[in-house]
């Protein structure tokens, strides 16, 4: 019963990686490229750096268009399938004890529950009023990009506050604001 699930899973996987492997073929990378290059060069940074309760928050304002949210998505979902087929590859080794099979079903499930977190997170802050968010947890840090015209440390707050009741305190936060 338990291989079952193991296959049905692994197929999964293999699966959606299948998917975007196609979808990243068939993309054009030079026009994300371009934007990001664009965006960097564009760029007027302000930043402010709040110090609260063990956590170290920043806020930082750019300029920003739908390209580059998309862009910024891509390469998120681009390294996360990445990890993704790594620890795919893992499991299906023979190479390995079952304890490194069993540590890599861990991180591959660690994984999973971080993305549809980030996911669940971008939904509420867009719920708040916002016109587009992107969120980014790695383990120690998360970076959330929120599309907005209004940007103050109310609303850097807010979204702070966000983030902690859903991931937790995390030692390292940035909250950056993306105008039109």
């Amino acid at each position: 019963m338990l291989l079952k699930k193991q296959t049905v899973w692994l197929l999964t996987m293999l699966s959606l990686v299948v998917v975007l492997s196609v979808y990243y073929v068939t993309a054009d990378p030079k026009t994300t490229n371009q934007v990001v290059q664009q965006n960097k060069e564009k760029e007027t940074s302000s930043s402010k750096e709040n110090a609260s309760s063990s956590q170290k928050i920043k806020l930082t304002t750019k300029p920003a268009s739908d390209e580059v949210f998309e862009a910024l998505r891509l390469e998120r979902q681009d390294e996360l399938s990445k990890k993704q087929e790594e620890l795919t590859n893992k499991l299906a080794s023979t190479d390995l004890t079952p304890e490194e099979k069993s540590k890599a079903m861990d991180e591959m499930k660690k994984l999973t529950e971080t993305a549809n977190k980030e996911q669940v997170l971008e939904s509420l802050i867009k719920a708040k009023g916002y016109e587009d968010a992107l969120v980014q947890a790695d383990s120690d840090e998360v970076i959330v990009t929120v599309k907005s015209k209004k940007h103050d440390k109310a609303a850097a707050n807010e979204i702070v506050q966000l983030v902690n009741q859903e991931l937790g305190n995390t030692p390292k936060l940035a909250v950056e604001f993306q105008t039109n």
